[in-house]
């Protein structure tokens, strides 16, 4: 396929309700939406940097940079037949991974077309619903944390999972089990503790969680080694997988018994199936996290679940969750068993809405080739 244009959207989405990590608190979501045109095709992604470098170094304006200094020229005017070799043209490039992905995302969905094929089945997926459970941010008070469970397991979610740092952990957590003693459940530390904080940490296990996700700082594998030796509750790494090297020195140190795989943090979907494979291969599972996608990145996502080693409920919900309107159609929606219906249509499989995605656009460029 002959890359002729690529169209650099940023957006802004304004979230339904507010959303509270250890990073901080969100209201509104800023996102690149990527578009690559050839033959008469486009294909979409969506990059997942945030605004500040709190998730990762990376930003929506380093990427917005990365993408239209040094990716996109990489690969205007070249003919490329497949995903591996707009990987390798953009191979230059050290890091960014969350621009690289949102590249090579537009390139699935352009090269699914193509070939008539749903992203999904391309992928290797072998599932028509995937599992969704809901993330929960920081909420004001425990009472309030109590209802937002509630509402959200009458709405039938698979698995509930909380945001907490110190301060906001064992109290709310006893108090959570008391109302709701056997729902599945886990919590999200974003990196937010450090190995001093082991004897603490290890008064997670009287909550029969399923796992602990990314107790210990953003770049570490070994005191994660340690803590998870001390704990019976699985440890899932999250910001400390950015390859598929880091997955495998992971696995060699026992870091974890858990990864979550988000596209965007491992530089695409090949790296993001490398991994899949990788973890299957050592009976480690894993599961989709999410970065507030717009229905493009949730598409992806999606996608990549429906791989046989996503054995846990994933952080993809209905797109009500976060916005009122999404820029696709139709939205995602959650089935009455907790799970999300694969699309099956060409590529990301469902529709982006033109008029939807201009009232939104805060600025935009594209780029041609110079023949084109």
């Amino acid at each position: 396929m002959f890359i002729e244009e690529v169209e650099l959207r940023l957006i802004n989405m304004k979230l339904v309700s507010p959303f509270e990590t250890s990073f901080g608190r969100e209201t509104e979501r800023k996102t690149i939406i990527v578009k690559i045109v050839s033959e008469e095709l486009e294909g979409y992604g969506e990059c997942v940097a945030m605004d500040g470098p709190w998730y990762s170094y990376e930003t929506i304006e380093t990427a917005w940079i990365i993408l239209q200094k040094f990716m996109i020229p990489m690969i205007l005017g070249k003919e490329i037949s497949q995903p591996s070799e707009l990987m390798k043209l953009l191979g230059r490039v050290r890091g960014h991974n969350m621009a690289r992905a949102s590249l090579e995302e537009a390139f699935w969905d352009l090269y699914a077309k193509s070939l008539g094929k749903s992203l999904s089945k391309l992928l290797g997926g072998v599932k028509d619903k995937i599992e969704s459970g809901v993330s929960i941010g920081i909420q004001k008070d425990i009472q309030q944390l109590l209802k937002v469970i509630g509402s959200y397991l009458s709405e039938g979610y698979r698995r509930i999972k909380l945001k907490i740092k110190p301060s906001w952990d064992i109290e709310v957590l006893r108090e959570v089990r008391k109302h709701y003693s056997d729902i599945p459940l886990m919590v999200d530390a974003n990196a937010a503790y450090t190995i001093n904080d082991a004897h603490h940490i290890k008064k997670l296990d009287e909550f029969n969680l399923l796992m602990i996700e990314q107790p210990l700082s953003y770049d570490d594998l070994v005191d994660h080694a340690k803590l998870q030796s001390t704990l019976k509750t699985p440890i899932c790494l999250d910001e400390s997988i950015k390859t598929v090297s880091d997955a495998r020195a992971a696995l060699k140190l026992g870091s974890c018994k858990i990864i979550n795989i988000k596209v965007g943090r491992v530089g695409g979907l090949l790296n993001a199936k490398e991994i899949h494979d990788l973890c299957q291969e050592n009976n480690i599972p894993v599961w989709c996290g999410g970065m507030l996608e717009t229905g493009i990145g949730r598409a992806i996502n999606i996608a990549i679940a429906s791989l046989p080693n996503f054995k846990l409920p994933n952080d993809i919900s209905a797109s009500k969750r976060y916005y009122h309107e999404d820029i696709i159609d139709p939205p995602f929606e959650l089935n009455p068993d907790g799970t999300i219906t694969v699309p099956k249509k060409p590529g990301i499989g469902v529709e982006v809405v033109e008029e939807r995605l201009n009232k939104r656009t805060i600025k935009k460029i594209t780029l041609k080739h110079k023949n084109g």
